[in-house]
């Protein structure tokens, strides 16, 4: 399989978010996507469609560290907003009516709208996907083995979409329950090396009938084409504060993960594919399988920062981490929704949406 593995700098990063596109006055779905994106020209990044047309896509160029890179986004959702657009950060449309999502014209979406029929036609979903560069394709793997055992952390900490169709889910976030409905959307098993890597592949792709691995859409993924290691599993988010302490844990973990010299612990996948739905259920109340017994998130949450901190130190992004602090002091953005839930009905939600999604960063690096 050829691959981009060691063509940018060490541990490089790449931050995309998939933003939700309302109406200004109502905050209702506005699809519009197909006539705001060609009017979007930022030098900043680059702006894109995805499946629905109520979404738009944005990503950094490749940077330093995570603050680098969400500047990139600060400057594209300003030109979004700046075209006409109203974008939000949130897993999924907390009202949207179910069956309201019309796709972008293009051939890989009918693609993937043939494959997926009815469950690509609910609600659009909304994901925040970080990419770090990887030197080879053995670190490659080694490091996607061993950052396995981070994503329910990840999963609990960037939870953001507890209201589906104007209802209360009972979950953190409802968009990872909808996205476990596609094929080749959960978490992946360890693998031997890249050998065995790609030998999977070659079946599975086979097996689905699709064109390439970009068609495994789990939880974390090389991506050879990029030269990356994705994660995957984390919801959107309103406020850039968020999206950029997510990427600088992610980016610190992954560091961690790759220069690692000792044995990662084997997890079986489906221990990770239940602590998933548990983090996903509970978000930062859940308790997850860890060395050999259920424990609190929170701790795990903070035990996770503290290993990020060399590679966030290292790459100049240290101020980041102090976002993922405060989520675990204030709240991750399904808490705040509930919490504007409370205080002023489904109007509030979505008012409190727009709001967020519009604050400024105020991260600095060092």
């Amino acid at each position: 399989m050829d691959h981009r593995f060691g063509r940018a700098a060490p541990y490089a990063l790449g931050v995309e978010e998939e933003l939700l596109l309302v109406d200004a006055g109502t905050g209702e779905l506005a699809h519009v996507s197909s006539g705001l994106v060609p009017e979007l020209d930022s030098p900043a990044g680059t702006l894109m469609h995805d499946v629905y047309e109520a979404l738009v896509e944005s990503a950094s160029p490749i940077s330093r560290n995570a603050i680098d890179g969400t500047r990139t986004l600060e400057a594209l959702r300003a030109e979004v907003r700046a075209k006409g657009g109203t974008p939000i950060g949130a897993g999924i449309h907390p009202a949207g009516p179910f069956g309201e999502a019309p796709h972008v014209v293009s051939e890989r979406y009918r693609e993937i709208g043939d494959q997926m029929r009815g469950l690509l036609r609910r609600t659009p979903t909304c994901a925040l996907h970080i990419h770090v560069g990887m030197p080879d394709p053995e670190t490659t793997i080694r490091a996607c083995n061993r950052m396995r055992a981070e994503l329910p952390v990840l999963q609990a900490l960037a939870a953001h979409s507890p209201y589906w169709h104007g209802i209360d889910s009972g979950f953190a976030t409802a968009r990872a329950q909808l996205f476990r409905g596609y094929p080749r959307a959960d978490i992946p098993r360890a693998f031997a090396g890249w050998a065995d890597y790609e030998a999977t592949m070659s079946a599975v792709v086979a097996a689905a009938g699709v064109a390439d691995y970009t068609f495994l859409w789990w939880d974390i993924r090389p991506h050879p084409k990029l030269g990356t290691l994705e994660v995957r599993a984390m919801d959107a988010q309103a406020r850039l504060g968020s999206v950029c302490g997510l990427a600088a844990l992610v980016h610190g973990l992954a560091i961690a993960a790759a220069e690692a010299t000792e044995d990662a612990e084997e997890i079986p996948r489906e221990v990770l594919v239940e602590s998933s739905f548990r983090a996903g259920r509970d978000g930062l109340d859940a308790t997850v399988w860890h060395d050999g017994a259920l424990r609190p998130i929170r701790a795990l949450a903070a035990a996770a920062v503290d290993r990020a901190r060399p590679g966030a130190v290292a790459v100049g992004a240290e101020a980041a981490l102090e976002e993922v602090e405060r989520i675990l002091c204030d709240g991750n953005g399904a808490q705040r929704m509930r919490a504007a839930h409370a205080e002023g009905g489904m109007a509030r939600v979505v008012e409190r949406l727009v709001a967020e999604s519009a604050e400024p960063l105020g991260v600095r690096s060092a």
